[in-house]
């Protein structure tokens, strides 16, 4: 067991699923995996292990935000060799054409936070995702039908700023869509050498304020999930 997992060595697979909700997790575990079994509950941050059209899978919640995102990314990395890591999240439009309920895959995660910045005495580090997964997330994405979107996202420390119109600068260099936990994804990721993915769905938009329920967030998201357990 590790500090904040409860979990034995060999009870989490080598791919997991990272929603920041744990009900989110729950709900994965119960709609789309086998033989689920709850490997976690410390702090209420629910884990399960399940068969995926016979492969092993686990969904893992990691709560909101790069710190708290990164204490689960680094247990499961660094405790339980988890080897592909694929964040299914929630985010905000930033541009247009882009709208509720739509998939964005993230090539890039740009970020207001500092951590980086702490981590690598001051310079800029670009976290971007393992090709290896955004190709085949692409492929498996055109192959389903599912339409999508890749791009930069925004990874970001702040939910409610003080400046609403902050995000404007990001649209305006074709940033796509704003979150909490990509950027440390992928960087935490590309420490330990594994594969890290960011799958998101628009849940809401900053142009127009449109907005999904927190039951719409938890449960509607279906073609993001079975596109993340392709790729297991």
């Amino acid at each position: 067991m590790s500090i904040h997992i409860g979990a034995l060595k060999g009870e989490i697979a080598e791919t997991v699923l990272l929603p920041g909700d744990p009900l989110r997790a729950r709900f994965v575990a119960e709609t789309f995996l086998q033989d689920a079994v709850c490997y976690n509950e410390v702090r209420g941050m629910l884990g399960f292990t399940g068969l995926y059209k016979g492969r092993r899978v686990s969904v893992q919640g990691t709560g909101m935000g790069i710190p708290s995102h990164l204490i689960y990314v680094h247990e499961l990395l660094a405790e339980y060799g988890v080897k592909r890591a694929i964040r299914v999240g929630s985010c905000g439009a930033m541009q247009p054409d882009i709208r509720l309920n739509d998939i964005l895959i993230a090539m890039s995660a740009s970020t207001d936070s500092h951590i980086n910045r702490l981590r690598f005495h001051g310079a800029d580090y670009a976290p971007c995702a393992d090709y290896g997964l955004f190709a085949r997330a692409c492929s498996v994405a055109e192959a389903l039908e599912i339409p999508f979107r890749a791009g930069n996202i925004l990874s970001s420390d702040v939910f409610y700023g003080d400046d609403p119109q902050a995000w404007k600068l990001w649209a305006d260099f074709g940033v796509l869509a704003v979150e909490m936990e990509t950027s440390g994804l992928y960087t935490e990721a590309a420490r330990f050498k594994a594969q890290a993915l960011s799958i998101l769905t628009v849940s809401d938009s900053l142009l127009t304020g449109q907005a999904l329920s927190s039951t719409d967030r938890e449960r509607s998201f279906r073609s993001m999930m079975e596109l993340a357990l392709e790729l297991a």
